[in-house]
């Protein structure tokens, strides 16, 4: 008769196994209903597997990706963040970062520095744009190595600590070294602000962050001592932040007293937010421009003064992120992002698109709705009765996923070619930028001494073109006629753009790439039709 031989240590096993199940058994013969019921069972199965599976397992990993699976039964912004990477989560929110002070990018495998912060360490160094960082702390850093994550783990540290970098700058045979000491660098949430025409103002904000008010209240101050009466403030691909600094903002247009959003969830009882008497730009025609990536906080500014009539919305309808997410620290000191309520705009209308059918089919939303023609005919979409909802001034809007814009702009994709697009992934545009402003850097600042007279003078001549044709050819990317002519006015404008960055700021690239620019022209379109703000009975 054969036998099975057990380890020595089997009766152990056993005995745990038993109590185990015994536990279970007994819960699941338990008249009551048990709420941690679920988190037991958890626990049993990894003591099962910890003390019978055949190979050693890395425990805190699997707690960790059953965390993340978890979370995604939720719903789609309700994330896992682990110890290391919540640092680098909340930098852009925070509204700075320990580093050099420097904005750079890589080409052809170099790191080539594009700006120096202000005020930086770098900036006081008298590091310079077109400077090429070729060793960072004595190691060569040129070839495929050189991505954005590795300059990033390099340059960037602890405030206070030192990094030597060497430097090329054309112009001198021998590399420059600089020891440099890391500070606080500023991450800016405003691109651009300047006056785009007479009395009217355009702010473009990426993101809503910790500093973003500071800034913004330094635009409208420099931009109303500049004539500022209208604003343009753009929202176009800007997905949230804090909501916090979405309230404040959505204050500096509504007078007192007004209902900015609420809260609600679950657990959470309703909040609501309510505007103060200290808004700074009150009154004076308001355009707020936002597009399908425009969400969350975004959704809260531009509900906000579309449900009050302080201003007229414009674009397509924005991507519809109507969560809360609360930080919880885990004892790790990693983090979960937990969804705890959800936002209301004033009129009662909660912008957050269905999720019913699972993350993956969530996050296609964007084809479906290009599939379905949303982004070309704003009469594609159709939305039920139950959905209605009134303005103070009794205008219909609705919810059920993303704000609607008052002012419909398609989206226009007629001046992408194929050869523009190859152009972009090659990054032959950038290169080519970068190569001409470092020839030329000294000569184009003597002959166009600030960005009036390059904005005036500056033409991206066919003289101009023929060098960059040639160029593209070398990057392997020739030239089609055809497709040139459908994306001329596109690639001279990002061309000239770049070259102003270069020469000055993201302000200057702004400034020259708005001008062909359908939808900021739209805007200023609107701004301009009293009759228009007339019709739709908006305060201004």
């Amino acid at each position: 008769m054969n036998m099975i031989l057990f380890p020595p240590h089997y009766r152990i096993y056993t005995l745990i196994l038993f109590f185990l199940f015994s536990s279970l058994f007994l819960q699941a013969q338990s008249p009551r209903s048990d709420p941690n019921a679920g988190i037991k069972k958890y626990n049993a199965a990894m003591q099962l597997i910890n003390y019978a599976y055949v190979d050693t397992i890395n425990e805190a990993r699997m707690v960790e990706k059953s965390i993340i699976e978890t979370l995604k039964e939720l719903d789609p912004h309700s994330v896992y963040i682990s110890k290391k990477d919540v640092k680098k989560a909340n930098e852009p929110l925070e509204g700075n970062f320990d580093g050099i002070g420097v904005q750079f990018e890589i080409i052809r495998d170099t790191i080539s520095v594009v700006h120096s912060i202000p005020g930086g360490p770098s900036e006081k160094l008298g590091i310079m744009s077109g400077d090429k960082i070729v060793k960072i702390d004595g190691e060569l850093v040129v070839g495929k190595k050189v991505t954005n994550q590795f300059v990033l783990d390099h340059l960037r540290g602890k405030r206070g600590t030192k990094v030597m970098v060497s430097i090329f700058r054309p112009g001198k045979k021998e590399l420059i070294d600089f020891t440099i000491t890391r500070d606080k660098i500023p991450i800016n949430s405003i691109d651009a602000a300047y006056m785009i025409k007479p009395g009217i103002g355009y702010i473009n904000l990426n993101k809503f962050a910790q500093t973003s008010m500071q800034e913004f209240n330094e635009a409208v101050t420099l931009l109303k001592s500049k004539g500022m009466s209208s604003m343009i403030l753009d929202l176009r691909n800007n997905s949230g932040g804090y909501m916090g600094t979405a309230i404040e903002l959505s204050d500096e247009f509504l007078g007192p007293g007004k209902l900015i959003v609420y809260t609600q969830g679950r657990q959470a009882q309703r909040e609501d937010f309510y505007s103060s008497p200290r808004g700074r730009f009150e009154t004076g025609k308001l355009v707020i421009m936002i597009n399908e990536n425009s969400a969350s906080a975004s959704e809260i500014v531009s509900g906000a003064i579309q449900d009050w009539d302080r201003g007229i919305i414009v674009g397509r309808r924005s991507f519809g992120k109507g969560l809360v997410q609360r930080p919880f620290q885990l004892p790790d000191s990693s983090q979960i992002r937990l969804t705890t309520a959800r936002y209301y705009n004033p009129s009662g209308k909660c912008i957050q698109k269905s999720y019913a059918e699972g993350t993956d089919k969530y996050y296609e939303d964007f084809s479906i709705r290009m599939k379905h023609g949303e982004f070309i005919h704003p009469d594609s979409i159709k939305f039920p009765d139950s959905l209605k909802y009134y303005t103070s001034k009794r205008r219909v809007v609705y919810g059920g996923g993303g704000i609607m814009p008052d002012v419909f702009i398609p989206w226009d994709s007629t001046p992408i070619s194929d050869y523009y697009l190859d152009l972009r992934r090659k990054n032959v545009i950038n290169t080519f930028v970068g190569d001409y402003v470092d020839k030329t850097r000294k000569s184009l600042h003597a002959t166009y001494p600030d960005f009036g007279a390059f904005d005036k003078n500056f033409a991206v001549d066919s003289t101009f073109m023929a060098a960059f044709f040639t160029y593209a050819e070398k990057e392997g990317v020739k030239k089609d006629d055809k497709g040139y002519a459908v994306s001329e006015n596109l690639i001279k404008s990002q061309i000239k753009g770049l070259i102003a960055q270069k020469l000055w700021d993201m302000n200057e690239l702004y400034a020259i790439i708005n001008q062909a620019d359908e939808e900021v022209l739209k805007a200023i379109e609107v701004v301009q039709d009293d009759a228009l703000y007339q019709k739709l009975n908006i305060d201004r």
